[in-house]
């Protein structure tokens, strides 16, 4: 009995210790974004034993201290609430590869969100690769509030799809060729 006691005692201990230690060293705070394994949203309450993290879709999420002190922990708003957003585009073969340059770098600097000062790199198009059907760009570009990280991308997809409708820059999706042989004949005799 008291070994069991002794095991689940050690395990309150490690996350009251993990608790103090939250709460002196501040690594994360609330009203934080951060990701702990696969649970994703704001810190909503920082206690001795446990941490509530409220999730995007409003669910209140509680973990142990341990796992926030020992485990790995992305803060998206630690020391600085700016963040890089990353938006993939593909444009079919054939398309002007400087013009969609110009049009992804246009796009981002005329968003309000998009930081377009010294303080952080100014918005890059990086050609990545030659893909199955199209050729594959990314945008980055730094934004002044991560906090508004999925706001701003969905943004500029729109602004990025009616620029490409106007200079008639084709969006392409994946097509196939689909051969059927011929179904081998079976022959019915009718009595």
């Amino acid at each position: 009995l008291s070994v069991g006691i002794g095991f689940g005692l050690q395990n309150i201990v490690n996350n009251f210790v993990s608790g103090l230690i939250l709460l002196f060293e501040r690594p994360i705070r609330p009203g934080d974004w951060i990701v702990v394994g696969n649970t994703e949203g704001y810190v909503k309450r920082i206690r001795i034993r446990a941490t509530q993290i409220q999730t995007f879709d409003r669910a209140d999420v509680v973990v142990p201290n341990s796992e926030l002190v020992s485990g790995q922990v992305t803060n998206w708003m630690l020391h600085d609430p700016r963040g890089r957003a990353v938006i993939p585009v593909g444009v079919a073969y054939g398309s002007d590869t400087q013009k969609v340059k110009d049009i992804l770098i246009k796009v981002a600097t005329e968003h309000p969100s998009v930081i377009n000062d010294a303080s952080a790199p100014e918005p890059k198009v990086l050609f990545r690769q030659f893909g199955d059907s199209s050729l594959d760009f990314e945008l980055r570009c730094f934004i002044g509030n991560i906090d508004e990280r999925l706001t701003v991308i969905s943004d500029l997809n729109f602004a990025i799809d009616a620029a490409f409708r106007e200079h008639g820059i084709e969006i392409p999706f994946p097509q196939r060729d689909l051969h059927i042989k011929g179904a081998p004949s079976t022959d019915t005799k009718e009595d």
